[in-house]
Formats: C-alpha cells, structure tokens, sequence
C-alpha cells in the first residue's frame, strides 16, 4: 500500500506510487511494460515518485533474464532491460502496489482470484483499458511469435503507459509540483 506524506490540495499525496505488470512467465510482455515505463518516468521527471516492477502468474521462469526478443526490441528503440529477473506474482504484491497491471484477461482472472479484498480488486486494471485508442483489451503474447510480434507489443505498451503516466500524476499530484513536467 502507499505510503503517505505531505497532504496535498487533493488529499494525501504517495511518496512513492508502486506499479506492477503482470503476465505469464515474466520474461516477454511485463518486464517490456516495467522497461518502457521506468524509463518514460524517467524522461518525464516522475521517476522520484514512481517505483515499477514485474512479476508473472507462474513460476518457470524464476531467476531468468527477459526473453532476448525482448531485450531486442526493445534497445532497438532506446530501452535497457538487461538486468530484468523473472519473478512470480505474490499475494503480498497486492497490498504493496497501488497499481497492479495484467497484460491480458488471463493474467487479470488469476490476480483477481488472488486477491483477498475489495481493495485489492480495486487495484487491478488491464494495461490497455489505458490507452483510449486500444482497439483490443489484451496484449497478445508473443513468445511464440516471431520479431514482428515483439514490436507489434512493444507498440501496445508504449501507448498505453503514456495513459499510466497521466493516472501516476493524477494520483500523485506529480504534474502540481513545481519543476516537473506535466
């Protein structure tokens, strides 16, 4: 759960708002998601009040590096996730994210099962329901799919982590502060 500090002209504003992407293996599409959006919040000066990790619904993965498609493409548009780790969706994440993030329905019908409360359930949100021009509510995935997939992906993901910037700084009053951007 957030944490709270200074209260601001909305209510309590977060000192750090946690976002987490969740899909399968943890290998493919969230830590592609978790890249693109560490580094958004970076270039757009959220990055002092936004922490992002990953995690998958299963454990196969556990300990790897992203899928190398991945890493691929996404250096080929600026993106670095060669330190990324797979690891597996707890319990525990629930309460300590504000904002927990499936790929596609799958991954949202196992965190909902998951989740113990209310609240919980309240945090849990496709990632395209945050980009208004989605045409679909899933990102497909593309382990069995070739380099295009990746990139069709890739493309998903950037759209819609500029609608998660905007809920970060809604949420935060980020764009209120004085010297960062909104």
């Amino acid at each position: 759960m957030c944490r709270t500090g200074a209260v601001g002209e909305h209510g309590p504003v977060p000192d750090r708002y946690r976002v987490t992407f969740v899909c399968t293996g943890n290998i493919c599409r969230s830590p592609m998601a978790e890249t693109v959006l560490r580094r958004r919040a970076e270039r757009e000066g959220l990055s002092d009040v936004l922490d992002v990790r990953s995690s998958g619904t299963g454990d196969w993965h556990v300990g790897q590096p992203a899928d190398r498609r991945a890493v691929a493409a996404l250096a080929a548009r600026g993106y670095d996730a060669s330190g990324h780790r797979a690891r597996q969706v707890t319990e525990s994440d629930l309460d300590e994210h504000d904002l927990v993030v499936p790929l596609d329905r799958g991954h949202l019908a196992a965190l909902r099962a998951m989740a113990r409360t209310p609240e919980q359930r309240a945090r849990i949100r496709l990632l395209r329901s945050f980009d208004p021009d989605a045409d679909d509510d899933e990102v497909a995935d593309p382990y069995y799919g070739d380099d295009e997939h990746f990139d069709e992906v890739l493309d998903q993901i950037e759209s819609a982590v500029t609608g998660i910037l905007d809920h970060v700084r809604r949420a935060t009053g980020a764009g209120d502060r004085p010297g960062t951007p909104s």
